[in-house]
Order: C-alpha cells, then structure tokens, then sequence
C-alpha cells in the first residue's frame, strides 16, 4: 500500500494544536512537505519545531485569521506564489459557540458561514490549479458527526457544518475527472482542548464533577474513551494518500462507533 507523501505538499489549517497539530505531524512523518496555516504564529511556530525533516521536507509557517475571508485568500495565494503548489490541503476551523438553534442570534450563522464555507471555498479555489496541472489532489475537510446525526446544543455548528458537507460533496463531483479528491472526515470526542471545554460547560451546567461528565461522554461512545489527535490523523492521512485514490465523496467517522446512523 503506498501511502508515502515524499515530494507532495500539504496545507494544514488549524494547525496549532489539537486535530490540525496531530494531522500536521502525521503528514510530516509521511514525507510532506507541510504549510502550517492559523492565526497564532507562535503556536505555530513550536508545531513547526516538532515536525519531521528526515526527508529533506521544508516546512512554513502561515498566519490568518479565519473569520477573514479574504484575509485567508491573500495568505495562501502569496504563499503558493512564494513556495508552489499545494497537493493536500486540510481545512480545518475550530467550531461555533455551542447553544441552541432557536434562540441563536441570526448574525452567529452568518459569522459561521465566512468562518467555515467561505473560507474552504477560497482555499480550495487557490490550490485547484496546481491539483488539476499535477492530476493529483487531495482536499479533506475536518468537520463533524453532526452532518450524519445533529448534535444537542450545537444548533449553529450542525447548520453550518452541514453546508459544508453538501458543499464538499458537490466539488467531488465536480473535481473528481482532475484525479482530485474531496472527503469529509467526522471527528467524534476527540482528547483536546475543545472537548475539555465542552465537558467543563456541561458539568457546570449539570452542576455535577468533571469526572462525572467525563463519564457520562464516554458512556455514549461504543469504544468506551475518547480518540487521541493522532488516531485521527491516521485516517486523514490515509486519505490523503495516493492509496486512497478512489475514494471521494464520503463522510468518514473517526468516533468510536457514536454515530447511530450508518
């Protein structure tokens, strides 16, 4: 099976920590080149010190802000004129506030849409030319389990995530005769800073230990624990391979067997 990324390049947003850090790493350790793509450059430059050079890779660093669409357009747009072409690119956005959908401010859809779809949308319209040039494209976007079953108190996110799903699935089809592919890997409960978060809000809320709603998360996973980043950066760097070359269109779930729908 080949899944050696030797000479291949990689956008990797959301970089900084969590499931983009572990990604990042994952490609790395394949033989990437990697673009390291978030708003902290001094997060980013320690991820940068952490990846694997043993292949001669040469690795950057690259900052926007995501809630800055254009922002975003201008950054890779300088970045691929400054260093080439792209082959994988990983869209990856930390998710909305949580919350209900009904009493959601009408403005907090609108702000997730320029986070998420515009923002993939502008990225993915920058590194289509070289992907088409090469025959070789890889576009995976991080987004949620929600686009299969919707999430309580995520009322924003699985609206916008969603979108983004039916999105992905158009530009497969759209890509798929340039050898370009485009999937949607679905983290579940994944051990990072965002699910402490979330975990904390709901012991808070519950007015029950940390532990306890730790507990309770688990009890609803098949698997019984959480995934480590670096299970999930397995399966988006399969994916990114040439290996993975048949597969597009799909939603992957990376979630210990949560999701009930098939």
């Amino acid at each position: 099976m080949n899944i050696t990324l030797t000479n291949k390049s990689a956008l990797v947003c959301g970089s900084s920590q969590g499931i983009g850090k572990a990604c990042a790493i994952e490609l790395a350790s394949l033989g990437a080149n990697v673009t390291l793509f978030a708003r902290n450059e001094q997060s980013l430059n320690t991820v940068l010190a952490l990846l694997d050079t043993s292949q001669g890779q040469q690795h950057h660093v690259l900052v926007a802000d995501f809630s800055q669409p254009e922002q975003v357009k201008d950054a890779v747009i300088a970045n691929i004129e400054k260093h080439g072409g792209i082959d994988i690119l990983i869209n990856n956005t930390g998710g909305p506030a949580p919350g209900p959908a009904n009493t959601a401010d009408a403005q907090a859809f609108i702000d997730a849409f320029q986070l998420h779809l515009v923002s993939n949308h502008h990225l993915v319209q920058a590194v289509i030319p070289h992907m088409k040039k090469t025959g070789y494209g890889r576009i995976i976007n991080v987004i949620s389990t929600s686009v299969k079953q919707p999430l309580p108190n995520l009322g924003v996110s699985n609206t916008i995530r969603g979108a983004v799903a039916s999105w992905a699935k158009t530009l497969a089809n759209e890509l798929g005769p340039f050898g370009i592919t485009v999937n949607n890997v679905l983290p579940g409960a994944t051990a990072t800073a965002r699910l402490d978060a979330i975990i904390e809000g709901k012991a808070a809320k519950q007015n029950i230990s940390i532990e306890q709603a730790t507990e309770n998360e688990k009890s609803h996973i098949p698997m019984r624990r959480f995934a480590q980043p670096e299970e999930f950066a397995a399966a988006a760097a399969f994916l990114a391979s040439p290996s993975a070359g048949y597969i597009t269109g799909i939603n992957l779930p990376v979630d210990g067997g949560r999701t009930s729908s098939l």
